[in-house]
């Protein structure tokens, strides 16, 4: 009985095991791929650099677009060769804007007369060398290529120069820098530059004597070729002390035309005279001189000053800078040729 039971059983779990898939041997796992490593060979060929200006600061104002008036202004005085040559300059250039601030009719009165004080104007804006927003400093006064300084004022709210905000910088080129400013610039007049004489130009030009002061200052060309002519170097270059009173070269331009030519055919006649009334022997000092004070000249004549609230004269000229200490005396600048009194 008991295996008539046990036979069914048997049967229906063998049917069960027969149902069950067989279990799979799991194949071997295929090796990792490793990546085989490429040989590289070292390059001869440099690092690209980053290509350099291309064009010069000519060149780059014009591909600028927004200094046509400059531009212009640099043609028409004859400046174009002269920036884009070798170099290296910067140059402060002012914007369209810039020069439309001017008054009305002087952007036309400066072209109309190109190498005059266009081209004066233009050198201002111009300092050899290459000078970087970097190399900027609070105070900084440099050289332009006109003669004149201009100065630099670093505060928080920018630097400026002269004045002028700049309100781009360097820009580069391949011969200099430009760095743009919004307003036109002007070089000092001859009287501001001879009152902005600094201690140390001070300071130099007692270590020269007093022609050698007036040839180093260089607004004394007319009355230096004067000197020259009368033969009066050798004199004014002596021990002294002498007291000169300078006339600008203005001031002698200002005299009738053809005076000076007459006076320098004629080296020792009137010349040397007129030369001699600007001359007093011994230092006087601007501090010496009171009102109505009168004093012998070299030329035996004299001259008489006067004192009032904006300045002081000599005979019928404005002394415009005094001071200006030499090894052998001192010369004050005057805006007029003084002429001695006819007998």
């Amino acid at each position: 009985m008991n295996r008539l039971i046990l036979l069914p059983v048997l049967l229906v779990m063998t049917l069960i095991l027969a149902a069950c898939p067989a279990a799979q041997t799991p194949a071997p796992a295929a090796p990792a791929a490793t990546a085989t490593p490429v040989p590289v060979e070292p390059t001869t060929e440099p690092v690209a650099e980053e290509p350099a200006a291309e064009l010069n600061i000519v060149e780059t104002a014009i591909a600028a677009g927004s200094f046509t008036t400059l531009v212009a202004a640099v043609e028409a005085a004859g400046l174009v060769d002269a920036l884009s040559g070798e170099g290296p300059f910067t140059v402060f250039a002012p914007t369209d804007e810039a020069f439309a601030a001017l008054p009305a009719g002087t952007v036309e009165a400066l072209l109309a007369d190109p190498s005059g004080d266009l081209t004066q104007i233009l050198l201002y804006h111009v300092i050899a060398g290459q000078v970087m927003a970097a190399d900027v400093t609070d105070g900084l006064v440099a050289e332009t290529l006109q003669g004149s300084t201009v100065n630099f004022t670093v505060t928080a709210d920018g630097v400026t120069i002269n004045g002028a905000n700049i309100i781009a910088t360097d820009i580069e080129a391949s011969n200099g820098v430009i760095h743009v400013i919004d307003a036109v610039i002007l070089p000092p007049t001859e009287e501001e530059a001879a009152a902005e004489a600094t201690p140390e130009a001070m300071e130099e030009s007692a270590e020269l004597n007093i022609v050698e002061t007036a040839i180093a200052a260089g607004s004394f060309t007319t009355l230096v070729a004067a000197v020259e002519a009368a033969g009066l170097v050798d004199a004014l270059s002596g021990e002294g002390p002498f007291t000169v009173f300078a006339p600008t070269d203005e001031a002698f331009a200002a005299l009738p035309a053809g005076t000076i030519e007459a006076l320098l055919a004629d080296p020792s006649g009137d010349l040397t005279q007129i030369l001699l009334y600007h001359v007093i022997a011994g230092q006087v000092m601007a501090a010496d001189v009171t009102d109505g004070l009168v004093a012998e000249t070299l030329q035996g004549s004299t001259v008489s000053f006067m004192v009032m609230a904006d300045g002081v004269m000599i005979n019928e000229a404005n002394i415009i800078a005094t001071d200006i200490e030499t090894s052998n005396g001192v010369i004050h600048v005057i805006d007029a040729v003084i002429l001695p009194p006819t007998e």
